[in-house]
Parts: structure tokens; sequence; C-alpha cells
């Protein structure tokens, strides 16, 4: 990937908004499908837990896909735009045929509030969110370049710590650094 070290701290930021962001979204279409009236909490949380998952992996295959076909070794410096729109659609594409492949297979059903895409019975929500929560992912990986968090990450040391530094640690010994 990027020799720039951009790409992990934005990275981070994506799969951090992806993960939240979905698992939220998942909660708060629940009552677009019918399971919300005639699930179990057990079988309503399953739901929640298994989508969010599907929806991680379609997120982490469509950026490795876009990354693959239109990344660079710079990324996300450059073609940031491209990769992230390409990953969007992807995601809605995916999504598109998830939503009809299993509401066809009667996998679940919607209710009478979920809105439909016209002529094709595919729920718009779970589109939406396709074009909504990538988007602020990539937003959030974007403010990397911005923020600074490229010199070092707070959790990492910007130089070498030694073993013998980290029992002195460990042990609660101080040690005084010297100002060279």
């Amino acid at each position: 990937m990027a020799s720039n070290g951009a790409w992990l701290p934005a990275r981070r930021r994506d799969i951090g908004v992806i993960i939240i962001g979905n698992l939220f979204w998942e909660f708060a279409q629940l009552p677009l499908y019918t399971l919300w009236k005639v699930g179990s909490a057990e079988e309503i949380t399953f739901a929640v837990a298994h989508c969010t998952g599907g929806d991680i992996l379609i997120a982490g295959a469509t950026l490795l896909f876009s990354l693959l076909l239109l990344g660079t070794p710079e990324w996300p410096r450059t073609r940031f735009i491209f990769v992230a729109v390409s990953t969007s659609m992807a995601g809605v594409v995916t999504t598109a045929y998830s939503e009809h492949l299993n509401t066809a297979r009667g996998a679940w059903t919607y209710s009478n509030l979920m809105p439909l895409l016209p002529g094709t019975g595919i729920g718009l929500a779970p589109l939406g969110q396709w074009l909504v929560i990538p988007m602020l992912a990539f937003a959030a990986a974007r403010s990397v370049l911005s923020s600074g968090a490229l010199t070092f990450p707070p959790w990492e040391s910007p130089r070498p710590v030694s073993r013998r530094a980290i029992w002195r640690v460990l042990n609660g010994e101080r040690h005084e650094r010297s100002r060279n």
C-alpha cells in the first residue's frame, strides 16, 4: 500500500465508522422489516448481528476491489474520490442483488413501512445505507490527511522502545530521559 503510512490510520477510522454506522443503521431500519413485529428478541439480535457482519464483509470486499482496480500506492493521498465512489457504488449493487435474492427466497420480508425502489421491489433503506455510511467512513478516513495524524498515531512511539525500558515501567521503576 502507501509508502507514506497514511493508509493504516485511514483504514482504522474507516472501519470504525463502518462497524458503528452499520450496527446503528441495522437497528434503525428494523421497523421496515416484518421481523420487527414477529421476531423474538433473540431472533432480532441475531439478525442485526448477522446483517452487520455481512455489511462489514461487503465494505471490506468492495474497498479491496476498488483499491485493486482504481487505487495507487499513495492512497488515500491520491485517487481518493475514485476509490470512495467505486466502493460505495459496488456496495449499492451488491446490496441490491442481496435484497432481491433474499426477499425472493423469503429469507426476509419488508413491512409496509419500507419504501421501495420503483419497479424493483428492492427496499430503499438498505440501498441508502450504502450511500450514506461509506461516504461517512471515507470522510473519516480522509480526515487523517488533515489532522496531523500521519506523524505517528498516539498509541505508537515515535522511536523504538527497548525491552529494558518496558521492564522498568512494568516494575514501577522511574527513569529519567537524557536530554540530547
